[in-house]
């Protein structure tokens, strides 16, 4: 590893445990969820939460948002939204005799789709446009998006009226997916102890903290993890993973290559978290669940039976080996 390049994959583990501690001074628990954040943002990709109510989801968007300088915009999904709503509109202007553009709140750097499945599958295509090819198209005309672009989308699993499930196509352009829970016993506890104490406000505390990157340092660490190592026997484990989806048998549909390629640009961020500029299979064995929980689906008999995705991923990690 060349001087230059460990200076810069020092630099990235670094600001990430400069992100970690500080959002842990409102974040009870939730430390997974910003690793995934940061992993997903510097190697350009997506992250669908699902989670019930009151998990701190939004919170922990705003805190990573804040840290890192971008620009931040929250849409609540509801059934009434539609594309222009999200994506803009071409108004005319009496002044100027022409058509100008008033864009919405998806021309931002950080943006928030909380329950992404109460949008109609009209406005959720706007949006699978704008994730995957970082442009909307209004009236006939593309837009580009700005060069940071990160998207994060809600969903409440245990919520069934009013809301239009994504299909496989859609969740599959996510990178990872998170499943947030209940905190337990001492969390909870721990909760209480920072309310009592004036400690989870976030105006308070928004106030009170300074970005540590800015949207060009993002780009700029996304560069450096394109440069971490791996070797063909981490591609093989990653191979290996990906291909154990798909010859399970509680398994109807595995994941596709978009899979392969999330593990891959999510190991190389992982291990210059670490402070590697090589990746090493326990890289892609940390990210495998985020990767391919919502890239499967199950077969009805293992449905009924009780079978999760997560329980499939848990022994697919079990039974592969590095070759």
């Amino acid at each position: 590893m060349t001087d230059d390049l460990t200076t810069r994959i020092e630099a990235i583990a670094n600001a990430y445990e400069d992100i970690r501690l500080t959002a842990q001074q409102v974040v009870v628990s939730n430390q997974p969820l910003i690793e995934e954040i940061f992993i997903s943002m510097i190697s350009g990709g997506h992250l669908l939460i699902e989670g019930v109510p009151g998990t701190a989801k939004t919170t922990v968007c705003k805190i990573v948002a804040r840290l890192i300088g971008y620009d931040f915009r929250r849409v609540q999904g509801a059934v009434d939204i539609q594309p222009a709503d999200i994506i803009g509109v071409r108004i005319y202007d009496r002044n100027k005799s022409e058509f100008v553009l008033q864009k919405g709140p998806i021309f931002t750097n950080f943006l928030m789709i909380d329950e992404m499945n109460r949008l109609t599958p009209k406005t959720q295509s706007a949006l699978l446009e704008a994730m995957g090819e970082r442009q909307a198209t209004i009236d006939g005309t593309t837009y580009a998006l700005p060069d940071s672009y990160f998207v994060i989308a809600t969903q409440n699993p245990h919520e069934a009226e009013g809301t239009f499930p994504l299909i496989e196509a859609q969740c599959d352009r996510f990178m990872f997916s998170s499943v947030l829970t209940h905190l337990d016993g001492e969390s909870e506890l721990e909760v209480l102890r920072r309310e009592r104490a004036g400690e989870l406000d976030w105006k308070v505390y928004r106030d009170r903290v300074a970005p540590v990157l800015s949207p060009e340092a993002v780009r700029a660490m996304a560069a450096t993890a394109r440069e971490v190592r791996v070797d063909e026997a981490a591609l093989g484990y990653m191979r290996d993973l990906v291909l154990a989806t798909r010859s399970h048998g509680d398994v109807r549909l595995g994941a596709s290559s978009r899979a392969s390629i999330a593990l891959l640009r999510g190991s190389r961020v992982r291990a210059a978290l670490n402070g590697r500029d090589y990746v090493i299979p326990d890289d892609a064995r940390a990210l495998a669940l985020p990767a391919l929980r919502h890239r499967i689906l199950l077969t009805r008999e293992a449905a009924i039976t009780g079978v999760t995705p997560e329980r499939v991923i848990a022994e697919i990690v079990e039974s592969v080996g590095v070759s």
